[in-house]
């Protein structure tokens, strides 16, 4: 047997969860499917499937059976960097088929209300034809419905309810209701479109083409045939093709569209710029880091996809409960229909007729879109304003943290730590430096960086080096040729008993400054000590504050000596916990998640341990690899206040779902308590699905233009 295969397909005239949840049944019918993800916002359909037992023309040729359309971007060769299909009809709405099908009833009714008034004796049989053959479709949907696993779906509520209104003379009614709920069906696919739109919007920042220089000649290209390394020129008010790093020229960048910074970002040679970014003044040449199918904006598109198809916990709870309301609703129905006359005797057709209103009012569409359709907006909300979540129930979780842990380096801080001294001791400070730069060069972290750029500044001789070994939160070690040299915290030199009481009581000084130190020694010898200074970020503060505003309480947890963090925490009014190794990271994430969630905010790298041991694990990031692959969130801002935005956008995401739960369940409430006293004719009722699907699902919309740094909540 083959192994199983995973497809993802475009679904086309998916518009709410009953549409979703028809569709993932009926392919869990399939031999040899083995998982099945549906997303409404998305349009899509993630499937893993052995395909020697169900080919992709059996599935494709299922949804379409079902009435959907079902289009797969692999065989058909989509651009990947430009061809974001996102399923949905384009064109004006009376083009589609569900435009097609409101107009088609309309019409339908009216000529039935023309005949009645030219022929009153033919009245009911002109009402009669117009609601059969609006029914037509339906009754088709439904069936077919029904033969793959969904018996109680909106078509079979419609199709029993307007048969029955025919059957008891209220044919006028019968094709009202059929006419509405064509109203309804497309009222629906406009407002998913709507949905849908704040991703695509993403996509369409990236342009068609570009400027790509070959020696002295510029020719125009198309983005996607961009390739790594090639040069781009970008002119004042171009968008940038793809991410790069400009090799020559000066200009200011407008990165508003991924990075959601209001200001434009000053750019020079070396500096890094993102695809979809609008260069503002200056003519920049561009060399380009990644190639249109792997660009940040795709990027970002491809893992707002793939959260907005994860289902959030509130929605799968959700859906579990709509499997046995509908089936509970039907028999509400038929007790409406039965008992008032098998129990006092009451009117037939009185009660008939409110049972079929109860059918119309008992369709769940509405409730199973209240929370995918909110945090489908909230997601698309956060990737325009660079707040980048992975998933629902990363959504959720973040409006519910009661701690926030920070790493210090590159998060509270600018994380470009600066060398401002070197303290002799067994040798000169050039040799000190030089010498750790060597056994730095095999090290990422931002400390070895900082102590590599100060002696190339210096114009120093770096020795090579061989065979780094680090020990995690100790010490970085390495053969040049004089011996193994070590560069590590002076802790790690007290334990090796290398730090003398002079050298000791120097490190006390550098860091009761804010210094961080490290030792550097050779063999059994120390050699001296690096200081250097990381200052906190421009809105660490303020970013705390708001964290304090919205009831959170925040740590900042380092592996950095206690006298440096203690003057950095200090600085920004936050308690701390220093001198921790990685285990006494997790240990602390550990504590903290015992007293409710707990997010860790880190910078990706050194901190993956915390951030996956934590309820939400954010990453500060800029748009590297690690902001986007690491954690459940990521900050494209690269700012601390960033943090109390996510917050505050799960909250608002939180508010937004309940009130959709109580509009869904509110407004069947009461349309159920009218029809039961017999104040809701037919074509109310139907209402009380349609109206409340497009009630949720705008409401969802609001949260498309939420600002979560103008909000408190």
């Amino acid at each position: 047997m083959a192994a199983a295969s995973a497809l993802k397909l475009r679904i086309e005239g998916m518009d709410c969860g009953s549409c979703a949840q028809k569709i993932e049944t009926a392919m869990r019918r399939l031999p040899g499917v083995a998982e099945v993800e549906v997303s409404v916002s998305a349009a899509s359909m993630s499937i893993t499937v052995d395909e020697d037992r169900t080919s992709r023309a059996a599935i494709r040729a299922k949804i379409d059976a079902l009435g959907f359309k079902a289009h797969d971007p692999a065989a058909a060769g989509a651009d990947l960097s430009h061809g974001h299909d996102h399923g949905h009809e384009e064109g004006p709405w009376h083009a589609s088929s569900k435009g097609r099908l409101v107009l088609a009833t309309g019409a339908l009714l009216a000529a039935a209300w023309a005949v009645s008034l030219a022929e009153p004796g033919w009245a009911a049989w002109p009402y009669v034809a117009a609601a059969a053959l609006g029914l037509v479709p339906i009754v088709r949907r439904a069936v077919v419905g029904a033969l793959n696993g969904t018996p109680f779906s909106i078509e079979t509520l419609m199709s029993v309810a307007a048969i029955g209104a025919i059957a008891i003379g209220e044919a006028p009614e019968a094709a009202v209701v059929v006419f509405l709920f064509a109203v309804g069906e497309l009222l629906e696919g406009v407002a998913a479109s709507r949905a849908r739109a704040g991703v695509k919007a993403l996509a369409d920042l990236i342009p068609r083409t570009a400027r790509r220089v070959r020696g002295d000649a510029v020719e125009t290209v198309a983005a996607s045939e961009l390739e790594v390394g090639d040069l781009v020129l970008v002119r004042p008010g171009d968008r940038i093709p793809s991410d790069g790093s400009v090799v020559s020229g000066t200009s200011e960048v407008n990165e508003a569209p991924i990075t959601g910074e209001s200001r434009p970002v000053p750019k020079e040679a070396g500096a890094s710029v993102y695809a979809g970014s609008i260069n503002a003044n200056g003519e920049l040449h561009v060399a380009i880091t990644r190639t249109a199918a792997d660009n940040t904006i795709a990027r970002i598109v491809h893992m707002v996809e793939e959260a907005q198809s994860s289902k959030a916990p509130t929605a799968r709870f959700i859906e579990r409960f709509s499997r046995w309301y509908t089936p509970a609703a039907m028999a509400l129905a038929l007790a409406v229909v039965v008992g008032p006359p098998l129990l006092v005797g009451a009117d037939w057709q009185t009660w008939i007729y409110r049972g079929l209103a109860v059918l119309l009012i008992a369709c769940p569409c509405a409730l199973v879109i209240s929370t995918p359709a909110a945090v489908a907006s909230g997601l698309a909300s956060g990737a325009r304003r660079g707040l980048l979540i992975k998933g629902g129930a990363a959504l959720e979780t973040l409006g519910r943290i009661r701690t926030v842990a920070f790493d210090k380096t590159g998060t509270l801080t600018e994380g470009r730590p600066r060398v401002v001294d070197v303290a002799e001791i067994g040798a000169p400070a050039e040799a000190v430096l030089a010498k750790a730069a060597a056994v730095e060069r095999s090290s990422s972290h931002p400390l070895g960086a900082a102590i590599i750029e100060a002696a190339e500044a210096r114009g120093l001789e770096i020795p090579r080096a061989f065979g780094g070994i680090a020990t995690p939160g100790k010490a970085v070690t390495a053969r040049i040729s004089s011996g193994f040299v070590s560069v590590g915290s002076p802790r790690h030199a007290a334990e090796q008993g290398i730090l003398t009481a002079e050298a000791a009581e120097r490190v006390a000084s550098l860091e009761s400054e804010g210094n961080t130190v490290v030792a550097v020694s050779e063999g059994k010898r120390l050699l001296g000590l690096v200081a250097l200074m990381d200052r906190p970020r421009a809105d660490a503060v303020a970013g705390l504050a708001r964290l304090r505003s919205l009831g959170l309480r925040a740590v900042m947890l380092t592996g950095d000596n206690a006298r440096a963090a203690a003057t950095i925490a200090g600085e920004l009014g936050i308690e701390h916990r220093a001198e921790l190794l990685p285990a006494a990271k997790l240990d602390a994430i550990a504590a903290y998640r015992a007293d409710g969630p707990v997010a860790m905010v880190g910078d990706g790298v050194n901190d993956a341990p915390a951030l996956a041991a934590a309820s939400v694990g954010v990453a500060m990031g800029g748009g590297a690899d690690v902001a986007l692959e690491t954690a459940d969130a990521a900050l494209l801002k690269d700012r601390v206040g960033g943090v109390a935005e996510l917050v505050v956008l799960s909250r608002a995401t939180l508010a937004n779902i309940w009130t959709n739960v109580a509009l869904a369940l509110g407004l069947k409430g009461a349309f159920l308590v009218a029809t039961l006293a017999g104040a809701t004719p037919l074509w109310m009722a139907i209402l009380a699905d349609t109206g409340a699907t497009v009630l949720v699902t705008a409401n969802a919309l609001r949260l498309l233009r939420f600002n979560p740094s103008d909000a408190s909540r």
